[in-house]
């Protein structure tokens, strides 16, 4: 009984006592957590600034290039600055400290000099190993200069370091907001690809982000801790586009020319390689507050009626069928006609009378296509299977997210009337994008072979091709050779005689078709706000680009004027211009003279005698010198001859030459040069033809020639020529 009692004891002290340890234990947790302090502060304050966690470690984001392998968008570093103040010895801590402070105050003026030195001191003395010394972010060129900072340096032999640099990746834009809603933009909360190609490649920009431990500070800035435990991020890939930066500033160039004249509210310009589909450039510009900005890809999302250039694939329907010929008569009469209580009229006061099929494309005659139509009224799933057989009513399915579905309607579809096949035949009832309507085109200056228009070319991880894009060609034409044919002549006839007369070249032949539509406003067609259009492709005999043109709404005084041929032909023309002078390669071949050419006027003045010598037999000049070495032009009469220049025992005659040929001949015959003015030599102190003097010096005056030789005037010209 006694021990059954003593063991009962024996458990209730230990019971007492193991309560009461843990009583202190928790009154001890609280001191610490709310009590008490070190170095004046409480550690509940210290560890909100003084965290080690576990957290994502963000992958680098991969970079978009132009075809030309210029970037488009990158990642550039920027850098939070910080230091470890325990890591440096305390001599030279000690030694450096106020120099670093006041490098701070200067550089980030957000302290000075002794509340810099003041804080780190205090860090260093409470054993803290991180302190950022900045909330501003530092540019890499930045970094490398504070690298040869105190504390920053690399050659940590004077007893220094601890200099930290946390970097952080912000997007860029090298060529600024040139094609910037085809490139796209990141969403500034997330951090993913908001719009382009940013948003459509947004997986493969992003890589793969890590796990590892980060140093949580003051001001949610998270540094990486290198424990060797971590998930290291795997970069993004880079995106390699088939954007041409050359093309897509032209591109950019002409169609702001365009909107501007005509203060039009927005509009878009496309170019695109004929044979494999890859766009060169994709502008699109939108009127804002005075000013034209790229914040809608109208080229891809842009639907709407397209117009007369929709009269290209009624008329090749119609060909196809057998039911029209280029040369059969359409009588349009007056240039109006009604049809079941619509009135359709042509643009032309008057319309055109009789005129054959051919010139009623050419002249975008409505009423000739609405005639030449009449074969089709009585069986509209007819004309409608060609619409779908020229794909026009399938998305193109460009690498690019949101594409407008094209709307191609059919006796199936809601709203279909009576009216609906004579207003589709025009291009209205319809909702195209312009980029859909070019691939069409593009098909028939491919000779009938519809290629799918690409944007990206290439994937790669660093120079390793991941993914390749091929060029998608559908295996069936969209219409018969001979209807192929056809129809280029009617294109080429809309430049020649049509509607876009007035653009034409002298330098290429190129073909297409004008449009103008009216914009439907509130369920309403108005008068006046027109949707014009321009799409065709160059050069007419061997196409290699074709471009298609969109000026929306244009204002002006006279309603005749806002039409296609007059607003948009001559954008396509300025972009051809801009694309046949770059394209070097496009040029006819250039025929020799056959006859030598006597260079008049200011001629070469003097220099190298096998370097003359080439140049008279590159441009065709038949004065080349005889003699060898260093030559000077003198005129006798009509004709040049070549003198050589003394013997290094002579003063060289220098009048006529440029100062770096003087200057050429004077240090091989060790002169000391000075000379005044600028241009060409006209007179020098020591007389050519005098002996060396001693000591070698001589003046030169130089003076700007009045007219530029007749060498830099051939060069100039042949430049002009792309030659």
């Amino acid at each position: 009984m006694n021990v059954k009692k003593d063991i009962l004891r024996r458990a209730t002290l230990a019971s007492v006592a193991i309560f009461l340890f843990a009583l202190a234990i928790i009154a001890r947790l609280t001191y610490v957590q709310f009590f008490q302090k070190q170095n004046g502060r409480l550690w509940k304050d210290r560890i909100t600034q003084y965290h080690i966690k576990r957290d994502t470690l963000r992958a680098t984001r991969g970079n978009i290039f132009s075809r030309n392998e210029d970037p488009l968008a990158t990642s550039l570093p920027y850098y939070y600055v910080g230091i470890d103040p325990c890591v440096a010895k305390t001599d030279s801590f000690n030694k450096k400290i106020d120099s670093l402070g006041i490098l701070l105050a200067q550089k980030f003026g957000e302290r000075s000099r002794d509340e810099y030195t003041y804080m780190i001191r205090k860090a260093r003395d409470s054993g803290r190993k991180y302190v950022l010394l900045s909330r501003k972010k530092i540019s890499f060129q930045e970094r490398m200069e504070m690298q040869k900072w105190p504390f920053f340096r690399r050659d940590r032999r004077q007893g220094l370091g601890g200099g930290k640099f946390d970097a952080v990746y912000q997007r860029y834009h090298p060529y600024g907001r040139m094609a910037l809603r085809t490139v796209g933009y990141l969403n500034p909360e997330t951090s993913r690809g908001f719009v382009g190609l940013e948003a459509s490649f947004q997986k493969e920009l992003a890589g793969k982000d890590g796990v590892g431990l980060v140093e949580e500070l003051s001001g949610g800035v998270r540094m990486p801790l290198e424990d060797g435990s971590d998930i290291k991020p795997e970069p993004g890939l880079d995106i390699y586009t088939t954007i041409d930066v050359n093309f897509q500033d032209m591109a950019e160039t002409a169609l702001l020319h365009g909107l501007e004249k005509y203060q039009a509210e927005r509009g878009c310009l496309i170019v695109m390689e004929v044979e494999t589909g890859e766009i060169r450039a994709m502008a699109n510009l939108t009127l804002r507050n005075g000013k034209y900005v790229e914040n809608f890809n109208h080229a891809l999302a842009g639907g709407t009626d397209p117009g007369s250039t929709f009269k290209l694939p009624t008329l090749i329907a119609l060909l196809e069928e057998k039911a029209i010929r280029p040369d059969q008569m359409v009588h349009t009469g007056g240039g109006a006609v009604m049809y079941r209580g619509r009135r359709i009229s042509d643009t032309k006061r008057g319309g055109h009378g009789s005129i054959t099929a051919q010139q009623v494309f050419e002249k975008s005659s409505n009423v000739g296509v609405h005639m030449l139509m009449s074969n089709f009224y009585n069986r509209p799933e007819t004309y409608c299977r060609y619409m779908r057989q020229f794909r026009l009513d399938k998305p193109i399915g460009l690498q690019l997210r949101g594409e407008t579905k094209p709307v191609v309607p059919n006796p199936q579809s809601p709203g279909w009337s009576r009216l609906s096949l004579s207003s589709m035949a025009i291009g209205y009832e319809l909702k195209l994008t312009p980029l859909q309507m070019l691939a069409f085109y593009n098909a028939v200056a491919n000779d009938g072979k519809w290629v799918q228009p690409m944007l990206v070319k290439q994937i790669r991880r660093a120079n390793e091709v991941v993914k390749e894009f091929e060029p998608y060609v559908a295996p069936d034409p969209i219409c018969s050779q001979s209807t192929v044919r056809l129809a280029k002549k009617m294109l080429e006839g809309v430049v020649e005689r049509g509607t876009a007369r007035k653009s034409r070249s002298p330098y290429y032949r190129f073909a297409g078709k004008t449009g103008t539509a009216q914009r439907l406003i509130n369920g309403r067609y108005q008068v006046g706000k027109y949707y014009t259009s321009f799409i065709g492709y160059f050069p007419a005999e061997k196409p290699k680009y074709s471009i298609a043109v969109v000026i929306d709404t244009p204002h002006g005084a006279s309603i005749d004027l806002l039409y296609g041929g007059s607003v948009s032909a001559p954008v396509f023309r300025e972009i051809a211009d801009r694309i046949y002078a770059y394209d070097v390669p496009m040029h006819r071949p250039f025929a020799s003279t056959a006859k030598p050419v006597l260079a008049k006027g200011r001629c070469i003045k003097a220099g190298f005698a096998d370097d003359i010598r080439t140049i008279s037999t590159e441009l065709n000049i038949n004065t080349p010198p005889s003699p060898d070495g260093w030559v000077k032009a003198e005129a006798q009469g009509s004709k040049t001859q070549w003198v050589s220049q003394p013997t290094q025992s002579k003063v060289p005659d220098l009048r006529g030459m440029t100062l770096r040929d003087a200057l050429h001949l004077l240090e091989n015959r060790g002169f000391r040069v000075r000379f005044e003015g600028y241009g060409k030599v006209v007179d020098q102190s020591v007389p050519p033809g005098d002996p060396l003097p001693h000591p070698r010096k001589i003046t030169l005056t130089l003076r700007q020639t009045a007219r530029p030789d007749t060498l830099a005037v051939v060069l100039d010209k042949k430049n002009q020529s792309g030659k």
